[in-house]
């Protein structure tokens, strides 16, 4: 990369990535932090994210080093935009990839008028079942953790509100969407009630993040171009040294 910037890292940054597909948002954090623990020869090193993308996922994750982890429960709680695919006519336990399918549903009925009509049921603020298969914690435990051994899960709702939601039936089954929503939406629960609205079942197939508040995919970074940047940031701050 030709580009460099001064970055203060340990007295605190706050970085945006581009997630790779099949990451986890973990992998991302110990990834940069194991970084930032050999530039600046440290056994510890303050990094977290601001809001999981589930591994499936693609797009913007914001990483927060130093003093600015402090920031991240405030990043966490502002608004996001998603675009992405949903299939209609089959369903998976996850409402996604994660899992396989588990039943196909007849999608003869579906017309754009139905969809559109479906589609502003979801704008507004609404109650919202997560997935069984999300980190939610039931009884000490992650939610996913139960689904996978078989158990039978009650979650309770989160309130959410969708600001936007648009769609494409240009690829259909396939349809494309864009939504913009508020903290805590499972847009994997959104595909699943959606394909329950058209009487047909639908799983989410691709997912990008595209925004999350003030913070856009179009500044972001892939996790090589931070490694890189981290490499050669010259450690020239005082503050950042920790004297």
């Amino acid at each position: 990369m030709s580009e460099h910037t001064n970055y203060t890292f340990r007295k605190g940054e706050i970085i945006v990535v581009d997630k790779p597909l099949n990451w986890t948002s973990f992998d991302v954090v110990n990834k940069i932090r194991w970084k930032l623990r050999k530039k600046y020869d440290l056994k510890r090193f303050k990094v977290g994210h601001a809001g999981t993308l589930d591994p499936l996922a693609s797009g913007l994750l914001i990483i927060c080093t130093g003093k600015k982890t402090k920031e991240s429960q405030f990043l966490t709680a502002e608004d996001k935009t998603y675009t992405g695919t949903f299939l209609l006519g089959k369903t998976t336990p996850s409402y996604d990839l994660e899992t396989v399918y588990d039943k196909e549903y007849p999608i003869d009925h579906i017309t754009p008028e139905l969809i559109e009509e479906a589609v502003q049921q979801f704008i507004g603020t609404q109650e919202q079942t997560p997935p069984i298969f999300s980190a939610k914690k039931v009884d000490g435990k992650r939610a996913y953790e139960s689904a996978r051994k078989g158990k039978e899960i009650v979650l309770k709702t989160n309130t959410i509100t969708l600001h936007e939601f648009t769609v494409s039936t240009e690829r259909f089954p396939e349809i494309d969407f864009r939504i913009t929503c508020s903290k805590g939406t499972y847009i994997r629960s959104i595909a699943h009630d959606f394909g329950k609205a058209l009487n047909c079942g639908a799983t989410l197939i691709a997912l990008r993040r595209i925004r999350s508040g003030d913070f856009d995919i179009t500044e972001a970074k892939s996790v090589e171009d931070w490694l890189d940047i981290i490499e050669t940031t010259e450690i020239t701050d005082h503050q950042d040294l920790g004297t």
